[in-house]
This record gives C-alpha cells, sequence and structure tokens, in this order.
C-alpha cells in the first residue's frame, strides 16, 4: 500500500479531531462532585485562591495550545513526510500509537524533573499544597516546548492524526488521577496503569516520593527504568520549598526568572550549560553558593555562642559606669 503523504490544507480537520471539549462537562461535574464531598466530610480538598488560581493557569494554557496546535501538527506533518515508511492508521496503529506516545510522555515527564531547564515549563504544576481534580488544569504555559520529546513519534511512522488523538486521549487520562477520592484499585490495575494512589506519590514532596511515579497512562514504565513508588504514608503535596504566591503569572514563570538571574552570574559556558541542564536545586555557580548559605538559618548553638561576650567585650562592660534611669 502507497505511504499517504499529507498536505498543509488537511489542518484544517484539526478541529474535527479535537475531543478536549468534549470532556468538559464530565470535568466540571467531577470538579463539583469531588468539593461537595469534600464539604460534606470535612475535607479540605479545596482552597478558594488555590482553585482560582488553577482556572487561571489552566486557562492561559488552553489559550497558547490553540496559539500554537497548528506550528506543532505542521512541524509532525514534515516529518512524517520525510520518512519513507509508515504505519498503517487501524486498530491495532492506533493501539501501538498511543502506546509509543505514553513511553516518550514518561521520558519527557522524568526528563522535567531532572533537568532544571524542562523542570520551569513543569513546577507550575507541583506548586500547589492540594490535591484535586482541579490541580490537572494547573499546566505551564510553557510546557508546550516539550513537544521537542515527540519528533520521534512522527518519525517512527505514525500520522499526524493518529498521533494527535493518542496525545489529547493521554491528556484526558491524566485528569482523573488527580484527586483524593479515589483510594486503591484492583491489583492488576494498580500494577498496569497510572491511578490516584500512584499520582499522589508523583506530587508528594515526601523524601520516598521525589521524583516518582512519572507514568502517565501505564506505571509500567516506572516499574522498568526504576522509578516506581507505592503510597505508603499521605504524601505532603507541593514544592520542597513551597510558593506561597497564588498569582498565576508568578507560578508560571517564578522558575524561569531565577534561572535568568542565575545566567547572569555564570562565569562561563560550562556553569550556563550546567545551571540550564542539572537537577533543579544543584549549586553549581559562586553567586547559588553565597545564596544558599545566606538563606540557611543559623543553628541556635551558634546563634547562642554569638550572644555570650567574649572576655574583652566583658571588661569593657566591666569599665563602664552602670546607667541609671532617673524617675
Amino acid at each position: 500500500m502507497e505511504k499517504e503523504v499529507f498536505t498543509m490544507e488537511q489542518i484544517a480537520e484539526l478541529d474535527n479531531l479535537t475531543i478536549l471539549h468534549l470532556a468538559a462537562p464530565i470535568i466540571v461535574v467531577s470538579v463539583l462532585l469531588e468539593w461537595y464531598v469534600g464539604v460534606r466530610k470535612k475535607r479540605d480538598y479545596y482552597e478558594k485562591r488555590d482553585f482560582m488560581a488553577a482556572l487561571w493557569i489552566g486557562a492561559g494554557s488552553a489559550i497558547v495550545g490553540a496559539s500554537i496546535k497548528i506550528v506543532l501538527f505542521t512541524t509532525s506533518i514534515m516529518i512524517y513526510n520525510a520518512v519513507p515508511w509508515a504505519i498503517p492508521r487501524s486498530w491495532w496503529g492506533f493501539l501501538v500509537g498511543f502506546i509509543a506516545v505514553d513511553f516518550f510522555r514518561y521520558w519527557a515527564h522524568r526528563i522535567s524533573h531532572e533537568q532544571r531547564l524542562w523542570w520551569a515549563t513543569h513546577v507550575t504544576h507541583h506548586s500547589s499544597e492540594k490535591m484535586n481534580f482541579a490541580i490537572s488544569l494547573r499546566t505551564g504555559w510553557t510546557s508546550p516546548l516539550k513537544f521537542l520529546f515527540f519528533l520521534p513519534v512522527p518519525f517512527l511512522g505514525f500520522d499526524p492524526f493518529t498521533f494527535f488523538v493518542c496525545h489529547q486521549l493521554a491528556v484526558l487520562y491524566q485528569f482523573w488521577v488527580h484527586t483524593e477520592l479515589i483510594r486503591k484499585l484492583p491489583a492488576p490495575v494498580e500494577y498496569i496503569f497510572v491511578t490516584p494512589s500512584h499520582h499522589r506519590v508523583h506530587h508528594g514532596s515526601n523524601p520516598q516520593y521525589i521524583d516518582k511515579n512519572y507514568g502517565s497512562t501505564f506505571i509500567i514504565w516506572d516499574r522498568m527504568f526504576g522509578t516506581f513508588q507505592q503510597e505508603e504514608e499521605r504524601p505532603t503535596y507541593g514544592l520542597t520549598t513551597p510558593v506561597s504566591s497564588y498569582n498565576p503569572f508568578y507560578l508560571v514563570f517564578h522558575e524561569w526568572v531565577d534561572i535568568y538571574k542565575d545566567l547572569q552570574h555564570a562565569r562561563s559556558l560550562r556553569e550556563g550549560w550546567d545551571i540550564l541542564f542539572k537537577p533543579p536545586g544543584a549549586v553549581v555557580t559562586a553567586y547559588q553558593r553565597e545564596q544558599e548559605v545566606r538563606d540557611v538559618p543559623e543553628a541556635p548553638a551558634l546563634q547562642l555562642a554569638k550572644s555570650i561576650p567574649d572576655d574583652m567585650e566583658l571588661e569593657e562592660q566591666m569599665s563602664q559606669p552602670e546607667s541609671r534611669q532617673v524617675g
């Protein structure tokens, strides 16, 4: 069978393949139900300012996604047309395509935690200290940069439309795993698929939970690559260094601003490279070391030692006349 070559005119067909808007009513009902159950059970699933921040960030992500959709789709068409092979658009081709998309989502997600540049695109999603369905909307406005990690999909021969639909389904799957309402599921499901239990671990800042469970739909990638962690104690959600702001612009861009400041103090290309591609929190410049020392509070013993005058200060104090108030 001769390979189908796609044209730029077919980009208009994208609107017919958009399925995310079909899920909007389900998302709204799920959020309302989760909020209602939280109120009835006196659980603090939602906090007003945190929820509003998630809505504003989600709205911004939707606008950015719609603005660059054509660029991303055009890129995938060009790559797909350039390779001499193709995987047929069939039920099995769609299934393999979905698995391929999920595999690359695992690595895009993992690298977003392991390299600071990519962490800046993802930190927004982890900045909340809550876990609820609305957190799935909290996607950084620069996250489309991670499209680079998905370029192998059209290169492997998956046509752009299959790629587009598979990616949307993977994004939709992520919605329901952001909740505390659903506890453990049957063992076979927990073994193969990402569940709310697995994803609560991923959002935890507990030492044993950090940088675990990167899977999007399938948790088997984490089991294969050594990043799986079972849910044990209740996670403490949020960043290891909490962000106190609810300003959506700050939540989206604060790490980019910090990177820019650190790059200004880089004294070599190597230091600049390390700032961008070493793990978040890595100290690679003298400026960062100075900041780290300045931000670390003094130990109580050291503070006590500083409060005790040395011998010379004691002599000076004893030699001065005692001052008294005259009433």
